[in-house]
């Protein structure tokens, strides 16, 4: 989507509302990960560097329009001020006189952060009331939170009709490098898809398989494709609609669907259950698959090795649990070795899993959006990228 970015407009003596996407995960009051933090740095410190008075704004867990002490942003804002190395205000409210008697006081270059916007109804309701009471406090609004995009609220598309709208430099990435990713390279094009139920995942294979050359199934959802075959898919209960759906993308004409060769299975959900590793039409019908195999990882890496693009969405299995780990990681390494290769990792899960192995640098571009990028790539519009101005 061709949107206009911020980079380049003279913001001098402005007020600019930036929306980002500050909902890191704190405990015991400490922040365990400030990655979406750093990410909207380099916006910020363009429109503070251009002399705009900058008004953040971001939404933190589900308060449900009520005010909920523990999801006070306070620790966001003093984290925010020590990585820009600026005081960053607090603009309270995020509804009421408070934010405006703020802002007015600010500077060029100068940083205030509104309290949490769920604690404003209007915010998830997106209605016309509250977009109107945060476009009122600037003269531009960007949007830096693509992991917001996918929804549909006040901050993210209803004040967009109110104000000049541009992508922040994180959005404009995000856009840029996944829109890419789908449009394929003149070489091989991989996408690599996990997760519990072919259901949940349906219309992103459906569209990748438009787009790409070979598709490498893992996560639970192989125990559908199993059945699809004919084959056993163990002990999970495969619903008709899953088997349908995966029957569907088999016969499909589209991309290669690879599926694993041999899998890991255990008696029970749980971690400490014995790992047992059975060739693909071997499964026990008291076996849950959560992982794929070591002959599949392997021919999987293969496979990576030899792509131009890679996307991946979804771990190959119970990446938390070491024993059913071993899949994901194989993956994760595979996809970090290829350094010919442009690399796209969707959010969520399988960003903890290159996070945790320290790959990121490795990684061409590890998205911010779980949710977004899992409706981007299903080929949908996501509201918070359609409601800004295009270029």
């Amino acid at each position: 989507m061709n949107k206009r970015s911020i980079q380049g407009v003279d913001v001098n003596g402005k007020t600019v509302l930036v929306r980002v996407d500050f909902n890191v995960p704190i405990r015991n009051g400490v922040i365990s990960d400030d990655s979406r933090i750093r990410a909207a740095l380099p916006t910020l410190n363009l429109l503070g560097e251009g002399g705009a008075k900058v008004v953040v704004s971001s939404h933190f867990g589900r308060p449900k329009g009520q005010v909920v002490e523990d999801m006070r942003l306070r620790i966001v804002r003093e984290r925010l001020s020590e990585l820009l190395g600026a005081p960053v205000l607090d603009a309270g409210g995020p509804n009421g006189a408070q934010p405006a008697s703020v802002v007015s006081g600010l500077s060029s270059g100068e940083f205030a952060l509104l309290e949490n916007l769920r604690f404003e109804a209007g915010e998830e309701a997106n209605t016309k009331d509250f977009s109107k009471h945060l476009a009122s406090l600037a003269d531009l609004y960007v949007n830096d939170a693509f992991g917001a995009a996918h929804r549909a609220h006040a901050s993210t598309a209803g004040v967009a009709a109110h104000l000049p709208a541009y992508a922040g430099l994180l959005m404009e990435r995000e856009l840029e490098i996944l829109g890419r990713a789908l449009e394929g390279t003149t070489g091989a094009t991989i996408a690599i898809v996990g997760g519990a139920k072919v259901s949940d995942k349906i219309q992103v294979l459906r569209h990748l398989s438009a787009k790409v050359d070979t598709i490498l199934v893992g996560g639970g959802m192989v125990a559908a494709f199993y059945v699809a075959q004919g084959r056993s898919g163990g002990a999970v209960d495969v619903s008709d609609e899953d088997k349908s759906a995966a029957q569907g993308l088999l016969e499909s004409g589209g991309a290669n669907v690879v599926l694993p060769a041999d899998v890991i299975t255990a008696p029970e959900f749980n971690e400490n259950s014995p790992a047992t590793v059975f060739e693909c039409g071997e499964v026990p019908l008291d076996g849950l698959i959560l992982d794929i195999g070591p002959r599949s990882a392997t021919e999987y890496a293969r496979i990576i090795s030899i792509a131009n693009t890679i996307i991946w969405n979804g771990p190959m299995g119970v990446f938390e649990w070491p024993e059913f780990a071993k899949g994901s990681v194989a993956i994760a390494n595979a996809v970090a070795d290829n350094k010919k290769a442009t690399s796209v990792i969707g959010g969520g899960s399988t960003a903890e899993v290159v996070g945790s192995l320290g790959l990121v640098d490795k990684i061409t571009h590890v998205s911010t959006g779980g949710g977004a990028s899992l409706e981007f790539l299903e080929g949908k519009i996501l509201p918070g990228v359609a409601a800004l101005d295009n270029a």
